[in-house]
């Protein structure tokens, strides 16, 4: 049934990456604060009502994200900024809540996959531009 869809490997990890910014933008941040999104922001010393709106903020952005990822995967800026959210989001974890690190389902193994499709796109990019000037001119 999934070979009909004839989606290429540049298409799922578009979908993947898109997908998952709108997936953590909508619901656990805009939907329903999800007790880890209130941990996060508390751990950082900040008030509860600071924190919702910063935690609804954010969800506002990871949606924008998701659809500019979704929309512009061929640009290596946008590829590149994701890389830089990753790591980000990875080392705000590991310096404010280390232990989230050993959880199930936790940042590292979310981060690091979102990261490699990043990468897949950004390789894709690289084969498909010519070396240099010389070569578009022929």
């Amino acid at each position: 049934m999934l070979t009909n869809l004839n989606l290429s490997t540049i298409q799922i990890a578009r979908f993947i990456l898109g997908f998952s910014w709108l997936y953590h933008g909508i619901f656990p941040k805009l939907v329903h604060i999800a007790p880890l999104e209130k941990a996060m922001t508390a751990s950082i010393g900040l008030p509860d009502d600071a924190s919702y709106w910063i935690t609804k903020s954010a969800g506002v952005g990871e949606v924008i994200f998701g659809l500019v990822l979704l929309y512009f995967y061929q640009s290596r800026f946008v590829q590149i900024l994701n890389i830089m959210a990753m790591v980000g989001l990875l080392v705000f974890v590991a310096v404010f809540l280390p232990h989230v690190l050993f959880e199930a389902f936790n940042p590292v193994t979310t981060n690091i996959a979102l990261i490699g499709f990043s990468l897949i796109l950004l390789t894709d990019l690289n084969k498909n531009q010519p070396r240099n000037a010389d070569q578009t001119s022929k």
